[in-house]
């Protein structure tokens, strides 16, 4: 339901890029309002963006404009003040589909996030068009959002599930790819970018192949929406999951886009309003994609933030964000091995187009949630723990891992900060 907006001009505030930065990372930081806070008594360092990024201001006022000026319910009502929310909504949609260089918006469908995506994904697969005994191909290298819901229709449907390895270096091993990706596959489900190691996956070689064997290609792009171009058409994937939160916009909001003829053999996932076409007291008939997966009022607000992300993070610019981000890793990877030499283990390929957004080191003699309390302690925001990635985590013989990652607001400073840190948690623990 795309038509031509009746949404008031000025009801979403936005700035143009060029207006708003200034020399690009500094003026990037304003936007940030959370930034400007201190933690225990110092600056705040955050770099914990591969867990969730930090909003722009954009982004906070096109929510805040929603509620004040167009809090309505979607295509239900007659009355204008609905009608101007569903069109907000529906651009929401059409934007999405512009940021994926999908087909249509029809293509696209607003969910919770990428967990409750590849929830709905291996679901309807399941129910719609797997049968007992079919073969289903993940990689050790996956979000346990990526792993988990295969095993709970593997179970409730007698599916067969199968795992591609990795490699030293933190790459898919071409081996046990070659192994697995066989006849009678029906489902390939992989990452784009690895949440802990932060390889970038060649995720139309792999979309290729999968097809080449009969298999459906399922991309979880959670990890690298924030950082990396997405085209469907290119990338070749049948199904495909990102998270708004992670991508500069807000929490509860998520996107699964699947190609229109796919999308229209699959069975709903939730039953509820909205969705249905008709309904009687034997049976319901359901509408057309992607309103036959959004049961329910869905998240009209959470989809105009992520309308502002995306117009934010592509206003950026892809090759300057890269080149940024990538300065900053190599410069933290470095930053490591010069405080603590041999005593760090740095994980993932070297920093290049292969490795994006976060790096996962373990220090000789210290616990990984030791090293972030100390962190913390200096006001600086790492994640540690298993990363939801228990498979990661036995592959390399470590229990958890201690990780650093980026968006666009950090900068040199923030690196400064956090190896100065690091300083005094090596001298800590290498003399105990």
């Amino acid at each position: 339901m795309v038509g031509k907006s009746r949404t008031p001009a000025g009801a979403f505030p936005s700035r143009t890029r060029e207006s708003a930065m200034g020399p690009w990372v500094a003026g990037c930081r304003k936007d940030f309002p959370l930034l400007s806070r201190s933690v225990r008594g110092h600056p705040l360092v955050y770099l914990d963006t591969a867990a969730t990024s930090q909003k722009p201001v954009p982004v906070i006022e096109a929510e805040d404009a929603y509620y004040r000026r167009l809090n309505a319910n979607v295509h239900r009502g007659v009355y204008e003040l609905s009608e101007e929310a569903t069109d907000a909504y529906e651009n929401a949609r059409a934007r999405v589909a512009r940021f994926l260089h999908a087909r249509s918006p029809e293509e696209v469908v607003f969910v919770r996030g990428t967990t409750e995506a590849l929830n709905l994904v291996s679901t309807s697969l399941a129910r719609g068009l797997l049968s007992r005994g079919d073969r289903v191909l993940l990689t050790e290298m996956e979000h346990h959002s990526n792993v988990v819901p295969w095993q709970l229709v593997a179970r409730d449907f007698d599916l067969k599930l199968d795992y591609v390895g990795i490699t030293a270096e933190g790459r898919l091993d071409p081996a046990s790819l070659e192994e697995k990706l066989a006849r009678g596959l029906k489902v390939f489900s992989f990452t784009h970018v690895s949440n802990v190691l932060g390889t970038v996956n060649p995720v139309a070689e792999l979309s290729r192949r999968a097809h080449e064997v009969g298999a459906l290609s399922v991309l979880d792009a959670a990890q690298s929406a924030p950082h990396l171009p997405l085209d469907v058409q290119k990338l070749g994937v049948d199904l495909l999951a990102f998270s708004g939160h992670k991508a500069l916009g807000p929490m509860g909001i998520g996107v699964l886009w699947g190609r229109r003829e796919l999308l229209g053999k699959l069975p709903p996932y939730q039953g509820g309003g909205e969705m249905i076409d008709e309904v009687n007291k034997e049976r319901s008939t359901f509408r057309d994609p992607p309103l036959r997966f959004e049961a329910g009022t869905p998240n009209v607000a959470g989809a105009i933030g992520l309308s502002a992300a995306l117009d934010y993070l592509e206003g950026l610019g892809w090759e300057a964000l890269a080149r940024h981000e990538q300065a900053l890793l190599r410069e933290a990877w470095e930053g490591l091995e010069r405080i603590a030499g041999e005593e760090v283990r740095l994980f993932g390929p070297p920093v290049g187009p292969e490795h994006v957004g976060a790096l996962s080191f373990a220090l000789k003699g210290a616990h990984p949630h030791d090293i972030a309390s100390l962190l913390d302690a200096e006001g600086v925001c790492v994640r540690a723990g298993h990363h939801c990635a228990q498979l990661v985590m036995r592959h390399y013989g470590v229990p958890a891992l201690t990780r650093a990652s980026y968006g666009p607001y950090n900068d040199t400073g923030d690196n400064q900060r956090f190896l100065s840190a690091m300083e005094k948690v090596y001298r800590l623990f290498s003399k105990g």
